[in-house]
């Protein structure tokens, strides 16, 4: 089983940054894709960025492109989302996934191929 723990969301102004963490129980043994979602009440859970544990298949949602950076240290079994220029429409809670297989690019921000999730961090951006 492999668990997964976000933390360093928070409360930011709009334009400000927040660097998300999440520590991995079973970082490359047990895991091939991984990504960062979010989900603001009232909608669905959306993508935001997907990376492969070797550090290949780098994607990004539209809406955060140029705005965030998803990366990893495999040594430290941590996964990463740094993001800059913040909107209030970024606002949501955050989660990190993983996924024992390699998911191609067209699923690749979607939730269904993922098999572990965190609990959430939130972020709040206020304008």
């Amino acid at each position: 089983q492999v668990q997964l723990v976000e933390s360093g969301g928070g409360s930011v102004q709009a334009g400000g940054s927040l660097r998300l963490s999440c520590a991995v129980s079973a970082y490359t043994s047990s895991t091939v894709s991984m990504g960062w979602f979010r989900q603001a009440p009232g909608k669905e859970r959306e993508g935001v960025a997907h990376i492969y544990t070797s550090g290949s298949g780098v994607y990004y949602a539209d809406s955060v492109k140029g705005r965030f950076t998803i990366s990893q240290d495999n040594a430290k079994n941590t996964l990463y989302l740094q993001m800059n220029s913040l909107k209030p429409e970024d606002t949501a809670m955050y989660y990190c996934a993983a996924s024992r297989r390699p998911i191609r690019l067209a699923l690749m921000l979607t939730t269904t191929f993922y098999d572990y999730w965190g609990q959430g961090t939130q972020v709040t951006v206020s304008s």
